[in-house]
């Protein structure tokens, strides 16, 4: 690959642009010319080189243009015959466009596909012709495109209906033949000469290999160059800039053919035309032949022009198809040896014409596409043993990469077989038998493939390599599938189909039995001539896919009654049941012994094979189809020898036919016991899945949807599901179709998602009855816990007897004789012989279980056969018969009747006494059955309602309520007895409960008396009680004092926007700004934790710790963070627990001028400190706290912030929570937990003890904030400031005596007074644009014209404010809120402005101290910051401030992913962003998941999310995802971004209706809506600042989480 660099040209592109002279031949030149192509070439060769000059100091724009006024602009004139722009749009008026629509996907564009009108799952719709179709009313799958592809509205094979949407649904007059016609016959000339010569051009160009000269007629200049990319080579420069100028000729052509069908039509003529050479000679042959050697760029452009050409026309589409198919086995042997993606090769244009059902079957029978496309596979597959099976054992990496390119052959054999035919042609029949033989070849190379054998003695060396032979099998398995469908829709190709499959199976079958020892085996008066073959010592293999293959094609002759219509043409009688079961029983008892443990020493290799054996990925064709085949075997042969061979096979057979059966208890090794009895239990169980399941159409007489819901009905006996954990345990076929969604609502009940957890389907209990404990596709883990899910539901059946089975097919018919017969009753009484005699320990319950279960089967069995036949004649399973006589059962005891009622006493044998009563009791009822048939025949006699079900189920009703008496009755003796022990307690205890209720009654008749109120000199007094508080770690008791020993709340203290009207605005030094810009939040508190160094020894431990592979990664130390060692919440602080104090009266004015004095007597005295050092390092501890995190600087306890910053979080805290409070509708009082309670508590308390280490000039500055001083300069501006901030912060220094003491009641009532005003004042002047006022009389007239309108602006706007200080002052002083506001509603004004000992009319503040306040207002509106904003030179912030919410999402998930498709990344010039991820706190769409938008952000090189948080969150974010490999995983999830790195969050946004999503939903591709409860919450999360806690306790529950550097995405 050349990276094409040039050096420079002659004369520069700047040059040719500013020359004066005419350098282009008219067109009228190139029209009257004799040699068009010679002209043409010599005007190339002059100025391509000329203008592509790619050389250090390239300039592309200048190029562009230089290219498009030189080089195709007189192209166009010549083309067209007049003005470009003028003759293009004409043409594009007068086109009628195919009604193909063509829409060519980008890459994470959203597809639509209908699950009910598309032909196959390649059949897609673009979000514009979906939305337009009928399909949007349909059941219909939504993906995500790789790019590439393109919109199949239009085409009619694609679609069963509805093809067209309402855009491109074709006139009437349209016709095929018209395009090219309606062109001016002197523009179809053109067309052809221009088209020619320039597509010509490109093709030479493009597949040209002479570095230093040109085509004939190309001759470069003088020049030469040399690059040094992946491979150093010297070219000529005219060879690089005449093929950068060919890629913008297939450009060019692809759009000129954009403004006239004709003209595209021409151009795929002149493409598709052969040259003089023949075969392989057009232009678009020569393309395509020689694709790997070209470069990627050059790759895309010509496969986007062949998309919009040939591609979209049926006719041309044809032509190229035959074309493609003929060379279809040299372009893949291109692909595999190239090292590009398949996306980048023009083999992956295959799915636009094989999954086209008439080209696809055209090509099969013209072009033998099917046997191409296979043997082109097998060729690649050179790698074989000795037998001529495939070997991956010593694959090398490059065989492995070569094995992962072939395997897209297999998609394209999927392509071709997707469709079935609906009629047959002779031709069609030959070539699709001439495919499968094809493919029984490459079956035959995979049968017996990867051989095991056991390893004894010492455990394997070196694991044997296994993946690639599964990944070939489940590629295949798809294949296989459609080819038995496409042999069943033709008798005489599923007959030949047969015969070629069972022909291959013998050959491979030839020497199986040679070299082996013949044997004679006998039982139970039965013998069968057999062969010695032990899987514990030979060679056994998991791979056989031609037995399969023969299994299912036998089912299709028994669902379609081709066996019972030509029997003679089936080659039945030449089968050898004995062989056709040899290998799956192989195979089925190789998973028995690897379950019994006797496979240890072979290594994992052969767990995992045995476990993707049973995988719902691998069972279809290889589990499910073995089974198939050994009941087709065992139909056909003898049921005596059928057991006796799988007796043999299991290695049991010495047990069972020795005259001494106890013989098997006296081996020395317990292993082998324990081996044996595993085998037996596994051996049963076989018989069991042989005999019962019928559930495949063919085997039984049922349809296809009976399977489905059958498999529906046992996952939900295992546990209540969702939607995604369904479609995962059903099987998929071609067409990624479960049949779920046709029979889940017959069978299942949606129990509906609440916010957090997941929508879940319960089976409905009439459902019950058709529950198998030994269902095929159950392993052991899932027959646990059926049986504990149903031991914990109403529902559960104690005999959990075997469900009625349905009939089974002629050719299966007499499976059923393997209940009665023999050798099956001689295990069985052995079984129950062992049961009866529990001393010997060599049987467990499990095997007695089968057995019991296998009875069950043979009862249901002849039941139906009594229930359905009108004479005895006609009954021919007699099982009663054979187990009552004892000389039927082969048993020295008795019959197995008689066992079972000598078992049904067994004290040993409780778990099973309610299964052996129902056999009994069914036993009884067909004995019954049969004397009634016997004497009278006409009539037919059934169990009825009085049957051994009903019987057994009112006997276990009737237990179930004698155990809920007894249960009731025991709980009534417990609550009797509780009960009395409380009365002789209280009669203990009198003293105390009367102290108790006297106090309560005082403290009632105190509360009515004295009005609520919680600020003022009227607020209540009273005994201060004592407020005790245990430590959490020590267990000590303590009183909180200010003088005492320091008790603290652990807290976490973060930065936050959530308020924040300009996120992008930097903290400020103080806290007085109206906009919370990125001001710390407190968000949790917990129990009460006393100093004793906890902090310390979390840092000792971690420093002790040893280098681990993860930390916690939910607290960082080095942060100062923990863990709350009671709760464990993410904390980084603790708050000082603070006693509150009481105070005298003061008016308005004295308070206003002695609080002036005081504060100016601060800078000289020195203030005495009220608290025990214990208490004021905790003070100061908590003030470092918000200090460093709301500033994220180091710790600097002189920095006049540092009040600022604990004032503002405090504030901020209780604003957050008003308004959370608010929006929500929840009362002021009463709704918050006790935690937020105490914190707030708390946290008041200490904002008025924060005077203590508040400077003197922060205290004066803050205070000249309200009442301005003529001798300081830049004060600030009344609009500026936050007023519930300023009251916080007053409240620490309101006024002092010269002891120190807080003087607290009247000079909180005067601060809040005084900021009411100011705030009203904020109000007026923020809702008017006019400037100037200088009283707020003159505010008031301006702005409002009657009283209503004033005092609904001001009530709207200072409520929030009041609830705010009602807030502040009820948790400052303790006080006890009124009832009306402990309720929700409207009306609460009045008692909140009482509660606040404020009036009704908040003016009347204004006239009330009109003296005091008026010099106030004036200098307060005569600021100039105030003359400034109104003008425009600010932020106005209006009142009430709109709470801040996350962003509306779509409702629909496709419009956000059409969204993110288009997303382009802002650093790689145009790209579209891979993983496009939106943030949803401000809309904004970023690049995650990526390298390529890192930034520096303190020194420290994080992604563009990361980047973003601190500008958007503050360094919180949440994010979601919506990238391509996002969708494809687990899509739509949130990521957050916090202190520490970033986290996901698991609630999913989208989901599918009615559904759960818990697994990629968008894989299965079912569309996806919003849900807006879980969006809700998340945002209720983000305001309530409870993301970090969560994620913090999800981390430490998560602890195999590995710590990712989620920074750098």
């Amino acid at each position: 690959m050349v990276l094409r660099l040039s050096s420079g040209c002659p004369c520069c592109v700047t040059c040719l642009l500013m020359s004066s002279h005419p350098l282009t031949p008219p067109p009228q030149v190139w029209a009257s010319a004799s040699d068009l192509q010679q002209d043409v070439y010599h005007h190339l060769a002059l100025y391509v080189p000329r203008i592509f000059c790619l050389g250090p100091n390239r300039e592309e724009q200048r190029e562009e243009l230089a290219c498009q006024l030189l080089l195709l602009a007189p192209l166009e004139w010549l083309l067209l015959g007049e003005e470009p722009s003028s003759g293009l749009a004409g043409l594009q008026e007068k086109n009628q466009p195919s009604h193909l629509c063509g829409h060519v996907f980008r890459v994470g564009e959203p597809t639509y596909s209908c699950r009910e009108c598309a032909a196959d799952p390649t059949c897609v719709l673009c979000m514009q012709c979906f939305l337009g179709s009928v399909h949007k009313d349909h059941r219909y799958r939504m993906t995500t495109s790789g790019g590439g592809g393109f919109c199949d509205c239009g085409d009619a094979e694609a679609w069963k209906k509805g093809p067209y949407c309402q855009k491109h649904t074709p006139k009437e007059s349209s016709r095929y033949s018209e395009e090219v016609a309606q062109l001016p016959p002197e523009m179809v000339a053109r067309s052809c000469s221009i088209f020619s010569i320039l597509l010509k051009y490109a093709v030479d160009m493009l597949t040209w290999d002479q570095e230093d000269q040109l085509p004939a007629g190309l001759q470069p200049p003088n020049t030469s160059r040399q690059s040094k990319p992946l491979r150093v080579q010297v070219m000529h420069s005219s060879v690089v800039a005449h093929q950068c100028f060919a890629l913008k000729a297939l450009s060019w052509l692809g759009q000129i053919i954009q403004y006239s069908d004709g003209l595209r039509r021409i151009l795929c003529q002149v493409g598709l035309q052969k040259g003089p050479e023949g075969e392989n000679s057009s232009l678009v042959d020569r393309l395509m032949l020689n694709d790997s050697k070209m470069w990627k760029g050059a790759r895309n452009i010509y496969h986007q022009l062949l998309m919009n050409s040939l591609l979209m026309d049926l006719k041309y589409k044809k032509v190229f198809a035959i074309q493609f198919a003929k060379n279809y086995e040299r372009l893949q042997n291109d692909y595999v040896k190239d090292d590009h993606d398949r996306e980048f090769s023009i083999t992956d244009l295959s799915v636009q014409m094989f999954t086209v059902p008439s080209l696809a079957r055209m090509l099969m029978v013209e072009e033998n596409l099917m046997t191409t496309i296979i043997r082109t596979f097998v060729d690649h597959l050179r790698h074989r043993d000795l037998q001529g099976r495939f070997q991956f054992d010593r694959y090398t990496a490059q065989q492995a990469f070569k094995f992962g390119r072939v395997q897209s052959l297999i998609g394209d054999l999927k392509y071709v077989l997707i469709s079935r035919p609906t009629e047959w042609s002779d031709q069609l029949r030959l070539k699709f038998l001439e495919g499968v033989d094809a493919f029984l070849e490459l079956l035959r190379c995979m049968q017996g493939m990867d051989p095991v054998v056991r390893q004894v003695g010492q455990h394997i060396e070196m694991e044997p390599e296994w993946e690639a032979a599964f990944t070939l099998q489940m590629k295949l398995t798809h294949i296989i599938s459609m080819i038995q469908e496409w042999s069943s829709t033709d008798e005489r190709v599923l007959i030949e189909a047969y015969k070629k499959c069972l022909s291959a199976l013998s050959q491979c079958q030839s020497g199986l039995a040679d070299g082996e020892q013949p044997i004679s085996l006998s039982l139970a008066g039965h013998s069968v001539d057999t062969f010695r073959y032990q899987v514990s010592q030979d060679k056994v293999s998991i791979h056989l896919p031609l037995c399969r293959l023969l299994a299912g094609l036998h089912v299709l002759l028994s669902r379609t009654e081709v066996a019972s219509k030509f029997p003679e043409q089936l080659p039945l009688g030449e089968l050898s049941p004995p062989l056709l079961i040899e290998l799956p029983l192989r195979c089925l008892v190789l998973c028995a012994q690897v379950h019994a443990g006797m496979w240890r020493r072979n290594g994992f290799s052969l767990i995992n094979q045995i476990y993707y054996y049973h995988n719902v990925k691998c069972r279809v064709e290889m589990f499910d189809k073995d089974i198939i085949m050994l009941q087709a075997g065992a139909s056909m042969m003898d049921p005596n020898h059928f057991l006796m061979i799988v007796l043999s096979r299991f290695e049991l057979f010495h047990i069972f036919s020795s005259a001494d059966c106890r013989k098997r208890y006296r081996e020395a090794n317990k292993d082998v016991v324990q081996q044996n009895n595993t085998l037996i239990e596994e051996m049963l169980h076989l018989i069991i899945m042989v005999v019962g399941e019928r559930f495949v159409s063919g085997v039984g007489q049922v349809e296809p949807f009976d399977e489905v819901r059958r498999e529906i009905i046992h996952q939900l006996s295992i546990r209540p599901m969702a939607h995604s954990e369904l479609v995962k345990a059903l099987p998929e076929n071609g067409n990624k179709e479960t049949g779920l969604e046709r029979v889940i609502d017959t069978v299942a009940s949606f129990r509906k998602p609440g916010v957090t957890g997941r929508g879940l389907y319960e089976l409905r209990p009439e459902w019950n009855k058709h529950f198998n404990l030994y269902f095929h596709h159950y392993s052991r883990a899932d027959q646990s816990k059926v049986q504990i899910h149903k031991k914990h539901t109403e529902r559960y059946r104690d005999p959990c007897p075997p469900p009625p089975p349905p009939p089974l097919c002629p050719l299966f018919g007499s499976l059923v004789n393997l209940l009665q017969c023999d050798v099956l009753l001689a295990v069985e009484g052995a079984v129950l012989q062992w049961a009866v005699e529990p001393s010997g320990g060599g049987w467990t319950e499990s095997m007695l279980q089968r057995v019991l279960h296998l009875v069950g089967m043979a009862l249901l069995e002849e039941q139906q056969q009594l229930e359905n036949s009108s004479t005895e004649d006609d009954i021919s399973f007699n099982y009663i018969c054979k187990i009552t006589r004892p000389g039927e059962a082969p048993s020295t005891s008795g019959s197995v009747l008689a066992l079972l009622e000598s078992l049904q006493n067994a004290p040993h044998l409780e778990v099973h006494k309610d299964m052996i009563t129902w056999i009994l009791k069914m036993v009884s009822n067909i004995k019954t059955m049969r004397e009634r048939t016997s004497s009278n025949s006409s009539v037919t006699v059934s169990p009825g309602p009085g049957g051994p079900e009903e019987v057994v189920r009112d006997k276990d009703k009737a237990e179930r309520k004698r155990k809920a008496e007894m249960a009731r009755l025991r709980r009534e003796k417990i609550m009797a007895q509780m009960s009395e022990m409380q009365k002789h307690f209280i009669n203990e205890n009198k003293e105390l409960f009367q102290q108790s209720l006297e106090e309560l009654e005082a403290s009632t008749s105190a509360a009515s008396s004295v009005s609520q109120v919680c600020v003022g000199p009227r607020r209540p007094g009273g005994v201060e009680h004592r407020q005790l508080v245990t430590c959490i770690l020590c267990q000590e008791e303590q009183e909180v004092k200010g003088h005492g020993r320091a008790m603290v709340l652990a807290a976490f203290v973060q930065r936050s926007t959530v308020l924040s009207k300009n996120r992008r605005r930097v903290l400020p030094g103080s806290a007085t700004h109206t906009d919370q810009s990125e001001q710390p939040k407190l968000v949790h508190d917990d129990d009460g934790v006393c100093v004793c160094r906890y902090f310390e020894a979390v840092q000792l431990k971690e420093q002790r710790r040893q280098q681990r592979l993860r930390g916690h990664t939910s607290y960082d130390v080095e942060n100062g963070e923990f863990l709350c060692p009671l709760c464990e919440c993410l904390s980084n602080t603790v708050i000082p627990l603070l006693p509150h104090t009481h105070s005298p009266d003061h008016s308005l004015e004295t308070w206003l001028k002695t609080t002036s004095q005081q504060i100016a007597a601060l800078h000289a005295a020195h203030r005495k400190k009220p608290f025990s050092s214990s208490v004021s390092e905790m003070i100061t501890t908590f003030s470092m706290s918000t200090y460093k995190v709301g500033l994220k600087v180091n710790p600097n306890e002189q920095d006049h912030r540092v009040p600022v910053l604990s004032w503002s979080t405090c504030a901020y805290t209780i604003q957050a929570i008003e308004r959370l409070l608010m929006d929500e509708e929840k009362p002021l009082f009463g709704s918050l937990p006790c935690r937020q309670d105490d914190c707030l508590s708390s946290l008041c308390r200490f904002s008025s003890s924060c005077w203590t280490v508040a400077p003197p000039t922060t205290v004066h500055k803050h205070f000249i904030a309200l009442v301005p001083d003529s001798q300081v300069e830049n004060t600030p501006c009344i609009l500026d400031i936050d007023m519930f901030h300023l009251l916080v912060s007053f409240t620490s220094f309101h006024s002092l005596d010269q002891s120190g003491r807080s003087v607290v009641d009247s000079a909180h009532l005067h601060l809040l007074h005084l900021v009411t005003v100011a705030h009203m004042v904020q109000i007026l002047l923020s809702s008017t644009t006019e400037p100037g006022f200088i009283t707020i009389s003159h505010v008031i007239r301006v702005k409002v014209s009657s009283g209503w309108q004033l005092w609904r602006c001001v009530k709207a706007g200072v409520t929030p404010f009041l609830r705010a200080a009602a807030l502040f002052f009820h948790y400052l002083n303790s006080t006890a809120p009124p009832a009306d506001l402990l309720v929700p509603g409207v009306g609460q004004w009045e008692a909140l402005c009482s509660y606040l000992s404020l009036p009704s009319n908040l003016l009347q503040l204004h006239h009330s101290h009109r003296a005091v306040l008026e010099p106030l207002i004036h200098s307060w509106c005569r600021h100039p910051g105030v003359h400034q904003t109104l003008r425009g030179g600010g932020v106005i912030v209006r009142f009430p401030r709109e709470s801040n919410r996350l962003i509306e999402l779509p409702e629909d998930y496709s419009v956000l992913i059409n969204q993110a498709s288009s997303f382009t990344c802002p650093r790689s010039g145009g790209d579209k962003s891979r993983a496009p991820t939106l943030c949803l706190v401000c809309g904004c769409m970023l690049c995650s998941q990526s390298y390529c938008c890192q930034t520096e952000v303190d020194g420290e090189d994080v992604g563009a999310c990361t980047a973003h948080t601190f500008t958007c969150g503050a360094g919180l974010g949440l994010f979601l995802s919506t990238s391509a490999h996002t969708r494809a995983r687990t899509h739509t999830h949130i990521y957050t971004y916090t202190h520490t790195p970033l986290k996901p969050y698991p609630p999913v946004l989208y989901i599918p209706h009615l559904f759960s999503v818990s697994a990629p939903a968008s894989r299965r591709g079912n569309p996806l809506h919003l849900c807006p409860d879980r969006y809700r919450k998340i945002e209720r999360l983000w305001r309530q600042h409870g993301v970090a806690e969560v994620i913090g306790h999800a981390q430490e529950a998560n602890q195999t989480l590995v710590a990712i550097d989620w920074q750098h995405l």
